[in-house]
């Protein structure tokens, strides 16, 4: 049995139709835990205090955000090299996804930072990466939208995410490369001397569990969706032939 078997349409809609409702209550479950955790559970930060607990949306938001993209990346490599429709649709599935994480995460962050820093928004390098990857998003999606042959809108569109993918390896590792950023060090690491106190750390640890669940369970209804309608426009084409 080889991986490449599920590039099938049927076989992929065979294995997510089992899958996705397990993976959807695992996403409830786990996500509602953990924010439940977060927010009711922890004690508040002795600087911060409790603006510190939007990090169980910040933290998981902002890391989905750059994930989708890279998994995207490598669908669209797939889709290049390959060219497996089923990879294809699940990077256009995925960025609605992803662009919403984008917008949770700027969102988050800005609510978070106006107490420490005076202010909404700073041009800081790792909030200015982020908010072009968020344009990349929308430039993506309206890309899909703007080509009419599906083919060539996979083409184009997997080359967009080619560049795209500076923004995302920039948004998540400029902490490292600029140090007159604004903005903090990662809140989870190898380092213990930087990462978070155990009393948030493991409530954060399971928050990113449920959103990367949750985008799990998206991805693959939002993939069945897109492999569905592609099946109705071939038989509408069809129809119109005959």
């Amino acid at each position: 049995m080889s991986i490449w078997e599920y590039a099938n349409p049927r076989k992929f809609m065979a294995l997510s139709g089992a899958v996705l409702p397990w993976v959807s209550a695992a996403a409830a479950i786990v996500l509602v835990g953990g924010l439940i955790w977060g927010f009711f559970f922890t004690p508040d930060d002795f600087r911060q205090g409790s603006t510190v607990k939007i990090i169980y949306l910040h933290v998981p938001a902002a890391i989905m955000a750059t994930s989708v993209w890279f998994m995207m990346l490598v669908t669209s490599l797939i889709w290049l090299i390959r060219r497996h429709h089923v990879s294809a649709l699940a990077a256009k599935a995925a960025a609605p996804v992803g662009m919403v994480f984008t917008l949770i995460g700027l969102f988050t962050g800005a609510v978070w930072g106006q107490p420490m820093w005076g202010s909404w928004w700073e041009w800081d390098p790792r909030l200015t990466a982020f908010l072009i990857l968020f344009l990349f998003y929308l430039g993506y999606m309206a890309l899909w939208e703007a080509v009419e042959n599906p083919d060539a809108a996979a083409d184009l569109t997997s080359v967009l995410c080619l560049v795209g993918t500076v923004f995302a390896v920039i948004s998540r590792y400029a902490i490292l490369f600029w140090n007159q950023g604004l903005h903090q060090g990662a809140s989870l690491s190898m380092d213990a001397e930087e990462n978070v106190a155990d009393v948030f750390a493991y409530p954060l640890w399971t928050s990113i569990g449920g959103f990367f669940l949750l985008f799990l369970a998206l991805v693959l209804y939002r993939t069945r969706t897109e492999i569905r309608a592609r099946r109705l426009q071939a038989l509408v084409q069809r129809e119109r032939m005959a």
